[in-house]
């Protein structure tokens, strides 16, 4: 038994497809990820052993430029994606028994399901997304001249067809509450990690008192400006010692002091119980890893779903939710303030356990059913 797993996004799109297909690969079935042909989603393939057929440009090549996508760049990529989907997925899926999509509007993914005569589903890691409008901006004419070309009807709504009547919402139910009736919500999807950490950064973490993570991952051209320095003198100030995820923005060290220390890609749950504070963007991902681990956050949220996962933080009383667009010296500052008390830390650890990141289980039960 077979199954593709279809995105295209970032690593907070691929990564828990990933998670997805190590857990289908225990249930005796096999796994296809079909996402961009970056180099670390490859990396993210192979350590669940699964296949990676690439689809569309690499995700850097959209994302890291020195300005934020425009809706012009938007308007190009929509109806390459659809062609790109309506090209691969016809030969790859032949013989599967279902193609599970997320991440950016997968339109085409349910109709080459139904033209195979196959099974599909669709899974989002919250419940925001573009309005209809805009999405048949974006993808209608495309979707539907490719249907035609293989025989299908035209359909009016992209967001409703590709959502299905009921579609499935991997985020745990605590940090990301079902707020929207068509969803069936089953948990977050995580891909386990057993890397351990580097050697050095185990030096680092044991030298003193738990360091305060920063990383903004795929952010690139969305990252705050200057954050890197802001970040660190805030940590500073409070006595603290700092991690610097480099991630797509490349932060960077902003001296040679021996109270931050730079990191590449590393086991970030083996690394989030050990960290003091995680600033971060507030992806789906980052923010349930360190729910998991039972860290406070400082989220300094950029776009889409991110301010309303930072809301979610501070509504739970873990974390500190930075809606300012700029922040600075003074306003982290304050956001350490109250992360790093004992009392957010309290609650952090109570809630951990809580949190259910075993949403796999219950995707491949269906899937398998």
């Amino acid at each position: 038994m077979r199954f593709v797993l279809l995105t295209w996004g970032s690593r907070g799109d691929v990564e828990p497809l990933a998670g997805l297909a190590v857990r289908l690969q225990e249930y005796g079935a096999k796994a296809v990820l079909c996402a961009p042909p970056d180099e670390e989603f490859q990396l993210l393939a192979e350590r669940a052993g699964a296949q990676l057929v690439p689809l569309g440009p690499s995700v850097r090549s959209v994302v890291n430029n020195p300005k934020p996508p425009t809706r012009e760049d938007a308007l190009r990529l929509a109806p390459d994606l659809v062609a790109a989907r309506f090209a691969v997925l016809p030969k790859l899926a032949q013989g599967a028994k279902a193609i599970v999509a997320t991440g950016l509007m997968p339109a085409g993914a349910r109709d080459v399901a139904e033209k195979l005569g196959i099974g599909y589903a669709f899974a989002s890691f919250h419940t925001l997304g573009l309005p209809a409008e805009k999405t048949n901006e974006l993808y209608l004419e495309a979707l539907n001249t490719n249907r035609s070309a293989i025989g299908l009807p035209p359909v009016d709504d992209v967001r409703s067809h590709v959502r299905t009547e009921q579609s499935w919402l991997a985020s745990d139910p605590t940090l990301w509450p079902a707020d929207v009736d068509d969803v069936l919500q089953i948990g977050a999807w995580t891909l386990p990690d057993h890397r351990p950490l580097p050697a050095d950064l185990e030096a680092f973490l044991d030298a003193g008192e738990p360091p305060v993570y920063v990383g903004f991952g795929s952010m690139a051209a969305h990252a705050p400006k200057d954050i890197a320095r802001s970040t660190i003198e805030a940590a500073r100030a409070h006595g603290r010692r700092v991690l610097l995820g480099r991630g797509w923005a490349e932060l960077a060290a902003i001296d040679d002091r021996k109270d931050t220390f730079e990191i590449g890609e590393v086991n970030q749950q083996a690394l989030f119980p050990r960290v003091a504070t995680v600033i971060h963007h507030g992806g789906a991902g980052t923010t349930t890893t360190a729910a998991k681990a039972g860290t406070p956050q400082l989220v300094v949220p950029r776009l889409v779903d991110q301010p309303r996962w930072a809301a979610r933080v501070a509504e739970l009383g873990i974390g500190f939710a930075h809606q300012d667009p700029d922040p600075t010296l003074e306003s982290l500052s304050a956001g350490l303030a109250v992360t790093l008390a004992p009392s957010t830390l309290a609650r952090a650890q109570a809630l951990a356990p809580t949190i259910d990141t075993d949403g796999t289980k219950r995707a491949a039960e269906l899937l398998l059913s």
